[in-house]
């Protein structure tokens, strides 16, 4: 035998006494690992399930340890009314082939040769109530996947949903599959992930027959998430869908949506939370029409988190009967807090108040094909001298500043006018365009000859600023109580001319 081969042959029986060393150690160690995670999953779902009336736990229920792979069940088991009428007890059984490290088969074969504890292939088993699921997938597990389980706690892998196809009498389902990759550190304090679903298409019928189909085209979904100290989850999270198309009503009436996008932030800075999520519409369309595009934008900041949790936990705990009671088709209970209850409420509505939180709507706009509408809004709260003040004046004390701008294009009101009358079965294109100008002009006519706005150009524009106990209304300066009487004033004359 030559010199390369000795050295190579050494080699494999080095890895393979590292590994079958290892896989003794990890199936030794394997259990704790697994009830620590079960534990860790526990707290998790009994944070996401507050506030509902239902719980969700997770159970160890077998173990069969080998030297170098293990065999583990576990059973997810739910109960409450959020889980429907008809099954308020469900339980998913999944069933782990678990590979011991340091070195799993399965990871040798494509070449991933870093060392883990263990490798973990699970999959949904089928039982009473995931046996119409299994129909619906031929038979075979719907849910797989795979989990590297490192020395370090972390966790990286895949989480497989395979394709759908279900009908009955009044619904069905169509679903292309979906592929989930993920990444976490030790206790899930980082977590990364990103999945596509190619399509989903579901359609049904209401109570009243009328027919409804919604169809989802190139899902992504992506995070990257970290554990605050406060025991939530802060970072970026994106959404993107391709094209959307919803029919509903009796009429058929087809919405079609295409280049849908969320992107949010949140981060953490002692104890304040601030946050921002961004939406956009490249295209929308109605009947077969185009409409136009969309965007939103909303952000928060100084938000104080300890109070926050408590008035959560607060609503959290009140609502859950409620909950339950409407599950039930029960009198739903009348919502009434103790005297302890008020006084933490108030307490914590204070500190909340006192961080002087901001709460803003960036952007909120439509885009037509001639026009483009937007409207904004930023409200800076403070802690007032006594929550028993006048209403007046405990608004002026509570709201430090609110800035709001209303832009309403004209062009913008007869495209949409226009495709209102197109829809509604109007093709001339004379009487099209006289509607659609008479729109226009009529909006704008009642918002100038109110003076709640003003024509910049063709665009009515409406802005409002208040500060220091001073409001400025379309340029006008003017105390609290005068902008409430002529408010107050110009909705009362439209009222009685309508």
């Amino acid at each position: 035998m030559n010199k390369p081969a000795v050295v190579f042959l050494g080699f494999v029986v080095a890895i393979g006494a590292v590994s079958a060393g290892g896989a003794w150690y990890t199936g030794k160690q394997l259990e704790p690992v697994l009830q620590t995670a079960i534990q860790n999953a526990n707290k998790e779902l009994q944070t996401s399930m507050a506030g509902v009336d239902g719980t969700l736990a997770l159970e160890l229920v077998s173990l069969d340890r080998g030297v170098f792979s293990s065999t583990a069940h576990y059973r997810l088991k739910g109960q409450g009314s959020v889980f429907g009428e008809d099954n308020p007890t469900p339980e998913l059984l999944f069933v782990d082939h678990i590979e011991h490290g340091p070195l799993p088969f399965s990871r040798l074969v494509t070449l991933k040769w870093l060392p883990v504890m263990a490798t973990s292939h699970y999959e949904l088993e089928k039982n009473p109530t995931t046996e119409k699921w299994f129909a619906a997938s031929k038979d075979v597990s719907p849910l797989k996947g795979v989990a590297n389980i490192g020395y370090s706690r972390s966790v990286s892998g895949n989480v497989e949903l395979l394709p759908l196809e279900f009908k009955d009498d009044t619904s069905s389902v169509s679903f292309s599959g979906a592929n989930l990759d993920f990444d976490s550190s030790a206790e899930g304090k980082k977590v990364k992930a990103e999945g596509f679903m190619n399509s989903l298409k579901v359609a049904a019928v209401d109570a009243n027959g009328a027919p409804f189909e919604a169809q989802l085209n190139g899902l992504t979904v992506a995070s990257n998430l970290e554990k605050s100290t406060f025991g939530f989850y802060t970072g970026q999270n994106t959404v993107e869908l391709t094209d959307t198309k919803v029919t509903f009503g009796p009429q058929k009436a087809v919405l079609t949506l295409k280049g849908f996008e969320q992107k949010d932030s949140s981060e953490t800075k002692d104890n304040n939370l601030a946050g921002r999520v961004d939406y956009k519409i490249d295209e929308i369309g109605y009947q077969g029409k185009p409409v136009g595009s969309a965007a939103m934008a909303v952000s928060m900041k100084n938000v104080d988190i300890p109070a926050m949790l408590v008035l959560t936990k607060l609503y959290q705990d009140k609502m859950q009967p409620v909950q339950a009671a409407a599950a039930a088709g029960q009198p739903v209970p009348e919502l009434q807090l103790t005297e302890a209850e008020q006084t933490l409420a108030e307490a914590n509505v204070n500190q909340v108040l006192a961080a002087k939180p901001q709460l803003a709507v960036e952007n909120l706009s439509l885009k037509t094909t001639h026009g483009e509408s937007k409207f904004n809004l930023v409200v800076d709260l403070a802690k007032p001298t006594s929550m028993e003040l006048p209403p007046v004046e405990l608004g002026k004390q509570m709201v430090s500043l609110l800035d709001a701008n209303l832009t309403l294009s004209k062009p913008m009101i007869s495209d949409v006018a226009a495709l209102q009358a197109q829809v509604g079965g109007v093709t001339d294109p004379q009487a099209i365009e006289q509607q659609s100008q008479m729109a226009a002009e009529m909006v704008s006519g009642m918002a100038v000859g109110t003076q709640l706005a003003t024509l910049v150009g063709t665009d009515v524009v409406s802005k409002l600023h208040y500060a220091n106990n001073e409001v400025t209304f379309n340029g006008q300066k003017m105390t609290v109580e005068q902008f409430i009487g002529f408010v107050m004033s110009k909705v009362g004359a439209v009222s009685g001319a309508q």
